[in-house]
């Protein structure tokens, strides 16, 4: 990471991109830099790239996007299909 980062800032901005928020991360960049947009993007992208490198068992935990409204959506759809079909 940038030399001119403290400690806490490099924490932050790498758990920022654990966490899959690069916009976040770039606006963390900038705050502790004062580097412009495209330097931030360029050193978050690859950043991201050494860190997935380096950790890529940090970037696996919650790759799974089905939630619950994909639940929801089926279990509604389904009673409403079995209500039908009983009537």
């Amino acid at each position: 990471m940038s030399a001119d980062l403290s400690p806490e800032a490099k924490n932050e901005i790498a758990d920022a991109i654990f966490n899959r928020q690069k916009i976040h991360a770039i606006k963390l960049y900038r705050e502790a830099t004062g580097q412009g947009l495209k330097e931030a993007k360029d050193f978050i992208e690859t950043l991201t790239e050494e860190l997935q490198e380096k950790s890529p068992e940090k970037f696996t935990v919650g790759t799974e996007k089905a939630g619950c409204g994909s639940a929801v959506f089926f279990l509604i759809s389904g009673g409403g299909v079995l209500s039908w079909w009983f009537v």
